[in-house]
């Protein structure tokens, strides 16, 4: 907040120190030519062409030409012919003293080494003029100039001392500044960027939920619609050729209530609810129930086996295993040609395993598809549903020696 009145309070005293010099030289010029010839050391006129050519000399080469305060070299000869040009002035006329005090601004201009020879020697004209001119040959007159000189350095080393040390905490001061500049800069990108990371992710985050969505209605039509309506099919083609009215019957009853079940699930599936066979009873009890429906429906024997401690799981992992046995089931009446089916639910200390296994036809696993070979979701889907919860789906099988999946989850 108060960078910018430091900035103007700069350019001012810049200003100040660039105009001062000749300001006071100004006012000695003035005083020369107030006085009476015989104050002077020399003619007026060579005074007045003393400090003109003075004020030329800063004016060249300070003023006219800014970018030479930057190089070493000039300034080292600009600063001798000013102290020289000083010196003569303060023979010719001691008041010029007023002016020379300004060499001190000079000495800035030099190299940090060369600076306590230029103190000295502005020191050495400012005495000079003080004393009155230089000293008599004895040692009073010496010994007195001398304390002078010593007094100026003194006085003009402590002013300069504290100039540089104020300096120095100036430019820390600035590098500082700039550094918080950068630095909020910097904060200023990345929040920026951070910004458009978080629409990024907000937009994958919508995408992915779109996508895993659509994912779920997949696999759930797949196990509730598609297997339905396929057992509906089945059963009304087996009405159609039945002999006699029980068997017709008995066929369309089953396709009713296959019906019924399936709008069911479908609904329940649409509000992502849990199979109808988990919410009354454990997976054991669920597996066993639709491995009976579908026995009795498809005429194939069909055993249910629980190893191990059967224990209450996540919901997500039962509706998995429960929905992998009916797609191994229903892909077994598709396709297995089976006389009977196993189905063994395993409990582990750190997984859950089902192994449905039956002694149809079989097929080769290697140039099997991943779908159930009617352009279904089939082995895939159950496969991405394993996927979800970090477990595994193996299939084996081989022409006339049956078909086993193994399922495993952890628990």
């Amino acid at each position: 907040m108060r960078e910018v009145p430091l900035e103007r309070w700069e350019q001012r005293e810049a200003g100040v120190i660039t105009a001062l010099p000749f300001v006071l030289l100004g006012a000695c010029v003035a005083v020369t030519l107030a006085v009476t010839p015989t104050e002077l050391e020399g003619p007026v006129e060579a005074v007045v062409a003393l400090s003109v050519v003075t004020a030329a000399w800063m004016l060249w080469w300070t003023v006219l030409h800014p970018s030479w305060r930057e190089r070493s070299g000039l300034m080292r000869a600009y600063f001798v012919g000013l102290v020289a040009l000083m010196a003569a002035l303060v023979v010719m006329a001691p008041w010029y003293g007023f002016f020379t005090f300004t060499g001190y601004f000079a000495v800035i201009l030099l190299p940090p080494r060369w600076r306590p020879f230029g103190v000295l020697s502005v020191a050495v004209v400012t005495g000079t003029s003080q004393y009155g001119g230089p000293p008599a040959g004895d040692a009073e007159s010496i010994l007195v100039y001398a304390l002078v000189i010593a007094i100026n350095v003194s006085v003009a080393g402590l002013i300069m001392f504290f100039a540089h040390v104020s300096h120095a905490n100036h430019e820390r001061r600035a590098c500082l500044v700039q550094e918080l500049t950068d630095v909020n800069a910097r904060l200023e990108a990345s929040l920026r960027e951070n910004e458009a990371l978080q629409d990024e992710l907000v937009q994958r985050a919508r995408e992915d939920g779109v996508a895993a969505e659509r994912q779920r209605m997949a696999r759930e039509i797949h196990d509730t619609l598609a297997q339905g309506l396929a057992g509906i099919i089945t059963q009304l083609e087996a009405a159609e050729q039945a002999r006699d009215e029980p068997a017709r019957r008995r066929h369309l009853d089953a396709a009713r209530a296959l019906a019924r079940d399936s709008l069911a699930e479908a609904r329940r599936s649409v509000h992502a609810m849990r199979p109808e066979a988990l919410e009354a009873a454990r997976l054991p009890e669920a597996l066993a129930g639709e491995a009976a429906r579908w026995s009795e429906l498809h005429g194939v024997r069909a055993d249910v086996t629980t190893t191990g401690e059967a224990r209450p799981l996540r919901p997500e992992i039962e509706v998995t295993l429960l929905r992998a046995a009916q797609e191994a089931l229903a892909n077994v009446a598709k396709h297995a040609v089976a006389g009977r089916v196993g189905l063994t639910l395993s409990y582990m200390d750190d997984a859950v395993t089902l192994d449905v296994r039956d002694d149809g036809v079989g097929f080769h696993v290697n140039g099997h598809a991943e779908g159930d070979g009617d352009g279904g979701y089939g082995l895939l889907g159950m496969r991405q549903r394993v996927g979800l919860l970090d477990g595994t789906m193996a299939v084996e099988s081989e022409p006339g020696g049956g078909t086993a999946i193994c399922v495993s989850v952890p628990a």
